[in-house]
Protein backbone atom coordinates (compact mmCIF):
# COMPACT_ATOMS: atom_id res chain seq x y z
CA UNK A 1 0.00 0.00 0.00
CA UNK A 2 1.41 3.45 -0.96
CA UNK A 3 1.95 6.09 1.71
CA UNK A 4 0.51 8.55 -0.12
CA UNK A 5 -2.85 6.88 -0.26
CA UNK A 6 -6.10 8.69 1.05
CA UNK A 7 -7.80 7.32 3.76
CA UNK A 8 -11.04 7.98 1.57
CA UNK A 9 -10.57 6.38 -1.03
CA UNK A 10 -9.63 2.95 0.15
CA UNK A 11 -11.75 0.30 -0.46
CA UNK A 12 -13.89 -1.12 2.15
CA UNK A 13 -15.21 -4.74 2.92
CA UNK A 14 -16.66 -6.69 6.09
CA UNK A 15 -15.34 -9.82 4.74
CA UNK A 16 -13.15 -11.32 6.90
CA UNK A 17 -13.52 -13.91 8.29
CA UNK A 18 -12.32 -15.75 12.17
CA UNK A 19 -11.42 -12.22 13.42
CA UNK A 20 -10.73 -11.58 17.32
CA UNK A 21 -9.53 -8.19 18.52
CA UNK A 22 -8.16 -10.08 21.83
CA UNK A 23 -4.91 -12.25 19.75
CA UNK A 24 -2.92 -11.43 23.18
CA UNK A 25 -5.85 -12.90 25.08
CA UNK A 26 -4.92 -16.24 23.82
CA UNK A 27 -2.38 -16.14 27.16
CA UNK A 28 -4.44 -15.98 29.57
CA UNK A 29 -7.65 -17.90 28.36
CA UNK A 30 -4.69 -21.28 27.65
CA UNK A 31 -3.96 -20.63 31.45
CA UNK A 32 -7.50 -20.91 32.55
CA UNK A 33 -7.90 -23.64 30.11
CA UNK A 34 -4.47 -25.44 31.30
CA UNK A 35 -5.68 -24.90 35.26
CA UNK A 36 -9.20 -26.50 34.85
CA UNK A 37 -11.55 -23.24 35.33
CA UNK A 38 -14.24 -24.64 33.33
CA UNK A 39 -14.16 -28.23 35.28
CA UNK A 40 -14.00 -26.14 38.54
CA UNK A 41 -17.14 -24.24 37.64
CA UNK A 42 -19.16 -27.68 36.31
CA UNK A 43 -18.33 -29.20 40.21
CA UNK A 44 -20.59 -26.59 41.58
CA UNK A 45 -23.49 -28.80 40.24
CA UNK A 46 -25.26 -25.37 39.39
CA UNK A 47 -27.32 -27.69 36.39
CA UNK A 48 -29.96 -26.11 34.18
CA UNK A 49 -32.49 -27.95 31.98
CA UNK A 50 -31.73 -30.58 29.80
CA UNK A 51 -31.95 -28.94 26.49
CA UNK A 52 -30.31 -25.74 27.51
CA UNK A 53 -28.27 -24.26 24.84
CA UNK A 54 -25.73 -22.47 27.27
CA UNK A 55 -24.76 -24.68 30.24
CA UNK A 56 -24.33 -22.82 33.86
CA UNK A 57 -20.85 -23.14 33.69
CA UNK A 58 -20.55 -21.65 30.84
CA UNK A 59 -22.22 -18.81 31.30
CA UNK A 60 -19.85 -18.09 34.91
CA UNK A 61 -16.96 -19.13 32.30
CA UNK A 62 -18.19 -15.67 29.97
CA UNK A 63 -18.76 -13.55 32.70
CA UNK A 64 -15.21 -14.23 34.14
CA UNK A 65 -13.42 -13.66 30.57
CA UNK A 66 -15.58 -10.73 30.11
CA UNK A 67 -14.67 -9.27 33.44
CA UNK A 68 -11.17 -9.46 32.45
CA UNK A 69 -10.94 -8.62 29.02
CA UNK A 70 -12.40 -4.99 30.15
CA UNK A 71 -16.57 -5.40 30.26
CA UNK A 72 -17.95 -2.98 32.68
CA UNK A 73 -21.31 -3.69 32.42
CA UNK A 74 -23.26 -6.47 30.73
CA UNK A 75 -24.18 -5.22 27.24
CA UNK A 76 -20.42 -4.14 26.88
CA UNK A 77 -20.50 -8.03 26.44
CA UNK A 78 -21.87 -7.40 22.86
CA UNK A 79 -18.68 -6.42 21.58
CA UNK A 80 -17.00 -10.37 22.10
CA UNK A 81 -20.04 -11.86 20.83
CA UNK A 82 -18.95 -12.40 16.94
CA UNK A 83 -15.27 -12.81 18.78
CA UNK A 84 -13.53 -15.69 17.29
CA UNK A 85 -11.07 -16.06 19.76
CA UNK A 86 -13.53 -16.34 22.51
CA UNK A 87 -15.61 -18.56 21.24
CA UNK A 88 -12.96 -20.85 21.09
CA UNK A 89 -12.76 -20.60 24.56
CA UNK A 90 -15.96 -20.90 25.95
CA UNK A 91 -17.46 -24.06 23.23
CA UNK A 92 -17.69 -23.01 20.23
CA UNK A 93 -20.43 -20.32 21.01
CA UNK A 94 -20.69 -16.84 22.35
CA UNK A 95 -23.81 -16.31 24.44
CA UNK A 96 -25.77 -13.40 23.73
CA UNK A 97 -25.18 -10.90 26.75
CA UNK A 98 -28.90 -10.38 27.72
CA UNK A 99 -28.90 -13.92 28.80
CA UNK A 100 -26.39 -13.39 31.41
CA UNK A 101 -28.76 -10.89 32.29
CA UNK A 102 -31.22 -13.88 33.01
CA UNK A 103 -29.13 -16.60 34.37
CA UNK A 104 -27.91 -14.16 36.89
CA UNK A 105 -30.99 -13.14 38.18
CA UNK A 106 -31.94 -16.96 38.12
CA UNK A 107 -28.52 -17.87 40.18
CA UNK A 108 -29.47 -15.16 42.66
CA UNK A 109 -32.61 -16.88 43.48
CA UNK A 110 -30.49 -19.87 44.14
CA UNK A 111 -28.31 -17.38 46.44
CA UNK A 112 -27.71 -19.50 49.45
CA UNK A 113 -26.43 -22.39 47.34
CA UNK A 114 -24.32 -20.73 44.58
CA UNK A 115 -22.58 -18.04 47.05
CA UNK A 116 -21.07 -20.37 49.27
CA UNK A 117 -20.02 -22.76 46.34
CA UNK A 118 -18.57 -19.69 44.38
CA UNK A 119 -16.44 -19.10 47.79
CA UNK A 120 -14.98 -21.97 48.08
CA UNK A 121 -14.24 -22.19 44.86
CA UNK A 122 -12.01 -19.40 45.34
CA UNK A 123 -10.18 -20.08 48.30
CA UNK A 124 -9.39 -23.43 45.96
CA UNK A 125 -8.07 -20.85 43.25
CA UNK A 126 -5.64 -19.00 45.46
CA UNK A 127 -4.74 -21.25 47.90
CA UNK A 128 -0.94 -22.50 45.72
CA UNK A 129 -0.41 -18.17 46.42
CA UNK A 130 -1.21 -17.89 50.26
CA UNK A 131 1.44 -17.94 52.80
CA UNK A 132 2.38 -20.41 55.88
CA UNK A 133 0.86 -17.66 57.67
CA UNK A 134 -1.86 -15.21 56.76
CA UNK A 135 -2.31 -11.70 57.05
CA UNK A 136 -6.28 -10.85 56.94
CA UNK A 137 -7.12 -7.07 56.10
CA UNK A 138 -10.06 -6.25 56.30
CA UNK A 139 -11.78 -2.83 54.32
CA UNK A 140 -14.74 -1.74 53.22
CA UNK A 141 -15.78 0.46 50.54
CA UNK A 142 -19.02 2.61 48.91
CA UNK A 143 -20.36 1.47 45.63
CA UNK A 144 -22.57 4.23 44.14
CA UNK A 145 -25.80 3.41 42.19
CA UNK A 146 -28.05 5.11 40.20
CA UNK A 147 -31.29 3.51 40.29
CA UNK A 148 -33.53 1.78 42.83
CA UNK A 149 -31.76 -1.42 42.99
CA UNK A 150 -32.32 -3.61 46.14
CA UNK A 151 -30.70 -3.03 48.81
CA UNK A 152 -29.08 0.54 48.00
CA UNK A 153 -29.67 3.41 50.52
CA UNK A 154 -28.64 6.48 50.91
CA UNK A 155 -25.21 6.41 53.57
CA UNK A 156 -21.56 7.94 54.10
CA UNK A 157 -20.30 8.42 50.74
CA UNK A 158 -17.55 11.05 50.16
CA UNK A 159 -17.73 11.32 46.50
CA UNK A 160 -21.47 11.93 45.79
CA UNK A 161 -22.57 12.71 49.00
CA UNK A 162 -26.70 12.06 49.23
CA UNK A 163 -26.45 9.18 46.29
CA UNK A 164 -27.70 5.58 46.98
CA UNK A 165 -25.16 2.90 46.75
CA UNK A 166 -24.05 -0.23 48.28
CA UNK A 167 -21.71 -0.85 50.95
CA UNK A 168 -19.17 -4.24 50.63
CA UNK A 169 -17.09 -5.84 53.00
CA UNK A 170 -13.38 -7.13 51.58
CA UNK A 171 -10.71 -9.34 53.21
CA UNK A 172 -7.37 -9.37 51.35
CA UNK A 173 -4.41 -11.99 52.34
CA UNK A 174 -1.85 -9.42 53.01
CA UNK A 175 1.31 -10.74 52.07
CA UNK A 176 0.14 -12.20 48.36
CA UNK A 177 -2.68 -9.43 47.46
CA UNK A 178 -5.34 -12.11 46.93
CA UNK A 179 -9.10 -11.19 47.18
CA UNK A 180 -10.16 -14.24 50.37
CA UNK A 181 -13.75 -12.92 50.41
CA UNK A 182 -16.36 -10.25 49.74
CA UNK A 183 -19.72 -9.80 51.37
CA UNK A 184 -22.70 -7.03 49.32
CA UNK A 185 -24.27 -5.14 52.22
CA UNK A 186 -27.17 -2.41 51.89
CA UNK A 187 -25.82 1.43 51.88
CA UNK A 188 -26.99 2.41 54.77
CA UNK A 189 -24.67 0.28 56.95
CA UNK A 190 -21.39 1.00 58.57
CA UNK A 191 -18.93 -0.43 58.42
CA UNK A 192 -18.64 -2.65 61.31
CA UNK A 193 -22.22 -3.79 60.27
CA UNK A 194 -22.29 -7.59 60.16
CA UNK A 195 -18.36 -7.61 60.39
CA UNK A 196 -18.30 -10.48 62.91
CA UNK A 197 -20.37 -12.72 60.80
CA UNK A 198 -18.16 -11.85 57.62
CA UNK A 199 -15.36 -12.71 59.96
CA UNK A 200 -16.58 -16.26 60.82
CA UNK A 201 -17.30 -16.61 57.15
CA UNK A 202 -13.96 -16.34 56.36
CA UNK A 203 -11.94 -18.29 58.62
CA UNK A 204 -14.28 -21.08 57.96
CA UNK A 205 -13.23 -20.99 54.33
CA UNK A 206 -9.58 -20.74 55.52
CA UNK A 207 -10.08 -23.72 58.33
CA UNK A 208 -7.34 -25.68 56.62
CA UNK A 209 -4.54 -22.19 56.70
CA UNK A 210 -3.05 -20.35 59.23
CA UNK A 211 -4.09 -17.29 60.12
CA UNK A 212 -1.88 -15.77 62.27
CA UNK A 213 -2.70 -11.67 62.21
CA UNK A 214 -5.71 -9.32 61.00
CA UNK A 215 -5.66 -5.92 60.17
CA UNK A 216 -8.33 -2.97 60.17
CA UNK A 217 -8.74 0.30 60.22
CA UNK A 218 -10.51 2.59 62.66
CA UNK A 219 -14.15 1.79 61.25
CA UNK A 220 -13.91 -1.58 62.84
CA UNK A 221 -13.80 -2.09 66.19
CA UNK A 222 -15.74 -2.83 69.78
CA UNK A 223 -15.22 -5.30 72.63
CA UNK A 224 -17.07 -8.04 70.47
CA UNK A 225 -14.84 -8.09 67.38
CA UNK A 226 -11.28 -7.95 69.73
CA UNK A 227 -12.55 -10.71 71.53
CA UNK A 228 -13.37 -12.75 68.55
CA UNK A 229 -9.77 -12.68 67.65
CA UNK A 230 -7.98 -13.06 70.72
CA UNK A 231 -10.79 -16.24 71.55
CA UNK A 232 -8.91 -17.56 68.07
CA UNK A 233 -5.46 -16.49 69.06
CA UNK A 234 -5.52 -14.31 66.07
CA UNK A 235 -3.06 -11.37 66.63
CA UNK A 236 -4.38 -8.33 65.34
CA UNK A 237 -3.49 -4.24 64.90
CA UNK A 238 -6.26 -1.81 64.39
CA UNK A 239 -6.51 1.79 64.17
CA UNK A 240 -8.17 3.28 66.68
CA UNK A 241 -10.61 6.57 67.04
CA UNK A 242 -8.72 9.66 68.86
CA UNK A 243 -11.12 10.58 71.13
CA UNK A 244 -10.82 12.99 73.61
CA UNK A 245 -10.77 10.33 76.53
CA UNK A 246 -7.75 8.81 74.71
CA UNK A 247 -6.25 11.74 73.96
CA UNK A 248 -6.21 12.85 78.01
CA UNK A 249 -4.37 9.36 78.62
CA UNK A 250 -1.80 10.47 76.13
CA UNK A 251 -1.18 13.90 77.65
CA UNK A 252 -0.32 11.64 80.85
CA UNK A 253 2.16 10.09 79.24
CA UNK A 254 5.83 12.23 79.63
CA UNK A 255 8.28 9.50 78.23
CA UNK A 256 7.74 9.31 74.78
CA UNK A 257 10.43 7.29 73.06
CA UNK A 258 11.87 8.95 69.33
CA UNK A 259 12.62 7.16 65.97
CA UNK A 260 15.14 7.98 63.56
CA UNK A 261 13.51 9.07 60.16
CA UNK A 262 14.88 11.50 57.02
CA UNK A 263 11.88 13.52 56.79
CA UNK A 264 9.81 13.43 60.09
CA UNK A 265 10.03 13.94 63.63
CA UNK A 266 8.69 10.25 65.16
CA UNK A 267 8.36 9.64 68.87
CA UNK A 268 6.17 6.48 70.48
CA UNK A 269 4.74 5.50 73.57
CA UNK A 270 2.55 2.17 74.66
CA UNK A 271 0.19 1.99 77.49
CA UNK A 272 -2.77 0.39 78.71
CA UNK A 273 -6.08 1.58 78.14
CA UNK A 274 -9.58 0.41 78.04
CA UNK A 275 -12.38 2.47 76.18
CA UNK A 276 -15.65 3.01 77.02
CA UNK A 277 -17.10 -0.33 76.23
CA UNK A 278 -14.28 -2.36 76.42
CA UNK A 279 -14.13 -4.85 79.12
CA UNK A 280 -10.45 -5.25 79.92
CA UNK A 281 -7.35 -2.88 79.41
CA UNK A 282 -6.09 -3.84 76.43
CA UNK A 283 -2.64 -3.05 74.76
CA UNK A 284 -2.17 0.45 72.72
CA UNK A 285 0.58 2.12 70.49
CA UNK A 286 0.62 5.68 69.90
CA UNK A 287 2.65 7.40 67.34
CA UNK A 288 2.81 10.94 67.30
CA UNK A 289 5.03 13.00 64.23
CA UNK A 290 5.94 16.46 62.59
CA UNK A 291 7.73 17.50 59.31
CA UNK A 292 11.46 17.72 59.77
CA UNK A 293 11.99 21.18 58.10
CA UNK A 294 15.73 21.47 58.85
CA UNK A 295 17.59 18.27 58.98
CA UNK A 296 20.51 19.45 60.33
CA UNK A 297 18.96 22.12 62.56
CA UNK A 298 17.41 22.33 66.00
CA UNK A 299 13.65 23.46 65.62
CA UNK A 300 11.04 24.26 67.78
CA UNK A 301 8.09 21.26 68.57
CA UNK A 302 5.11 22.83 70.12
CA UNK A 303 2.05 20.62 70.72
CA UNK A 304 -0.29 21.81 68.33
CA UNK A 305 2.31 20.54 65.29
CA UNK A 306 2.14 17.13 66.38
CA UNK A 307 -0.26 14.50 64.45
CA UNK A 308 -1.44 11.64 66.14
CA UNK A 309 -2.31 7.91 65.56
CA UNK A 310 -3.44 5.06 68.28
CA UNK A 311 -3.58 1.35 67.54
CA UNK A 312 -4.42 -1.39 69.55
CA UNK A 313 -2.91 -4.68 69.38
CA UNK A 314 -2.48 -8.03 70.93
CA UNK A 315 1.72 -7.98 69.94
CA UNK A 316 3.75 -7.23 72.81
CA UNK A 317 5.83 -4.68 69.79
CA UNK A 318 7.69 -1.36 70.44
CA UNK A 319 4.90 1.63 68.80
CA UNK A 320 6.70 1.65 65.80
CA UNK A 321 6.97 -1.85 64.72
CA UNK A 322 3.14 -1.50 65.56
CA UNK A 323 2.76 1.88 63.67
CA UNK A 324 4.98 -0.09 60.16
CA UNK A 325 2.82 -3.10 60.18
CA UNK A 326 -0.17 -1.31 60.45
CA UNK A 327 0.59 0.71 57.70
CA UNK A 328 1.73 -2.23 55.68
CA UNK A 329 -2.53 -2.54 54.72
CA UNK A 330 -2.26 0.80 53.46
CA UNK A 331 -1.82 -1.00 50.09
CA UNK A 332 -5.45 -2.50 50.54
CA UNK A 333 -6.41 0.90 48.50
CA UNK A 334 -4.87 0.07 45.69
CA UNK A 335 -6.03 -3.37 45.64
CA UNK A 336 -9.73 -1.98 45.70
CA UNK A 337 -8.72 0.47 43.17
CA UNK A 338 -7.90 -2.15 40.84
CA UNK A 339 -11.06 -3.99 41.40
CA UNK A 340 -13.13 -0.90 40.44
CA UNK A 341 -10.94 0.59 37.83
CA UNK A 342 -9.64 -2.99 36.60
CA UNK A 343 -12.96 -5.20 37.21
CA UNK A 344 -15.79 -2.90 37.67
CA UNK A 345 -16.66 -4.40 41.41
CA UNK A 346 -18.25 -1.23 41.58
CA UNK A 347 -20.69 -1.59 38.57
CA UNK A 348 -24.14 -3.06 39.56
CA UNK A 349 -25.91 -5.68 36.89
CA UNK A 350 -28.82 -6.15 37.93
CA UNK A 351 -31.36 -5.21 40.10
CA UNK A 352 -31.44 -8.24 42.55
CA UNK A 353 -29.34 -8.04 45.56
CA UNK A 354 -28.76 -11.54 45.67
CA UNK A 355 -28.00 -11.33 42.02
CA UNK A 356 -25.34 -8.63 42.15
CA UNK A 357 -23.61 -10.62 45.08
CA UNK A 358 -23.26 -13.36 42.69
CA UNK A 359 -21.87 -10.88 40.53
CA UNK A 360 -19.42 -9.80 43.15
CA UNK A 361 -18.06 -12.61 43.93
CA UNK A 362 -17.20 -13.64 39.50
CA UNK A 363 -15.48 -10.37 39.50
CA UNK A 364 -13.54 -11.77 42.85
CA UNK A 365 -12.93 -14.53 40.83
CA UNK A 366 -11.63 -12.54 38.05
CA UNK A 367 -9.29 -10.91 39.87
CA UNK A 368 -8.03 -13.65 42.19
CA UNK A 369 -7.01 -15.89 38.45
CA UNK A 370 -5.58 -12.33 36.83
CA UNK A 371 -3.14 -12.41 39.88
CA UNK A 372 -2.90 -16.42 39.55
CA UNK A 373 -1.45 -15.72 36.33
CA UNK A 374 0.94 -12.78 36.88
CA UNK A 375 2.35 -14.90 39.35
CA UNK A 376 2.60 -18.36 37.35
CA UNK A 377 3.47 -16.77 33.46
CA UNK A 378 5.03 -13.14 33.83
CA UNK A 379 8.27 -11.85 33.86
CA UNK A 380 8.38 -9.85 37.57
CA UNK A 381 8.64 -6.72 35.50
CA UNK A 382 5.11 -7.43 34.66
CA UNK A 383 4.02 -8.41 38.31
CA UNK A 384 3.32 -4.80 39.16
CA UNK A 385 0.74 -4.14 36.06
CA UNK A 386 -2.71 -3.12 36.47
CA UNK A 387 -5.25 -5.34 34.51
CA UNK A 388 -6.03 -2.13 32.56
CA UNK A 389 -2.19 -1.87 31.85
CA UNK A 390 -2.24 -5.81 30.61
CA UNK A 391 -4.92 -4.76 28.04
CA UNK A 392 -3.36 -2.33 26.49
CA UNK A 393 0.00 -4.18 26.37
CA UNK A 394 -0.92 -7.44 25.81
CA UNK A 395 -4.51 -8.32 25.18
CA UNK A 396 -5.35 -5.95 22.27
CA UNK A 397 -4.01 -7.53 19.68
CA UNK A 398 -5.42 -8.30 15.64
CA UNK A 399 -5.44 -12.05 14.81
CA UNK A 400 -7.20 -14.28 12.50
CA UNK A 401 -7.72 -18.07 12.55
CA UNK A 402 -6.53 -20.06 9.32
CA UNK A 403 -6.71 -23.22 8.82
CA UNK A 404 -4.19 -25.25 6.86
CA UNK A 405 -3.69 -28.66 7.04
CA UNK A 406 -5.96 -30.11 9.38
CA UNK A 407 -4.24 -27.56 11.66
CA UNK A 408 -5.70 -24.19 13.16
CA UNK A 409 -3.05 -21.29 13.68
CA UNK A 410 -4.13 -17.81 15.38
CA UNK A 411 -2.08 -15.83 13.73
CA UNK A 412 -1.45 -12.09 15.70
CA UNK A 413 -0.39 -8.54 13.69
CA UNK A 414 3.62 -8.74 13.03
CA UNK A 415 3.27 -4.88 14.26
CA UNK A 416 2.61 -6.64 17.90
CA UNK A 417 5.32 -4.81 19.90
CA UNK A 418 5.43 -7.19 22.98
CA UNK A 419 5.79 -10.88 21.11
CA UNK A 420 8.41 -11.62 22.75
CA UNK A 421 7.74 -11.28 26.70
CA UNK A 422 4.32 -12.56 25.10
CA UNK A 423 6.02 -15.66 24.19
CA UNK A 424 7.60 -15.98 27.42
CA UNK A 425 4.04 -16.00 29.06
CA UNK A 426 2.39 -18.68 26.49
CA UNK A 427 5.44 -21.12 27.01
CA UNK A 428 4.97 -20.95 31.24
CA UNK A 429 1.18 -21.45 30.34
CA UNK A 430 1.90 -24.53 28.25
CA UNK A 431 4.11 -26.13 30.86
CA UNK A 432 0.94 -25.82 33.78
CA UNK A 433 -0.55 -28.32 31.94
Amino acid sequence: MKSTTKIASLKTEFSMRNATNFAGSKVILGFLENIGLNQALQSLGLAKAANAIFPTHRILQMLIIGWILGCERLFHFKSLQGDALIAQAVGGRVPHHTLLGKDLLRLGKAHDHVAPALRKLNVEIIAPQLPDALILDLDSTVETVYGNQQGAEVGYNSHKRGRKSLHPLLVYEGQSRMLVNAALRPGNTSSSTDVLAFARQTLALLHSHNVRYARFDKGFGGEDFYAFWESRQIGYVGKLKWTSRLQEHVKACEHWQRFVDEDWIIEGIVLAYQAIGWKKMRRVAVIRKMPRWDGDQSQLELDLLWQYEAMVTTEAWEAIDVWRFYNQRCCMENYIKEGKNGFAIHRIPTQSFAANEIDLLLKLLAYNLFERFKHHCCEPIHRSYTIQQFRRTFFVCAGVFVQHARQMTLKLSTSFQNQWAWRRMERKSILLE
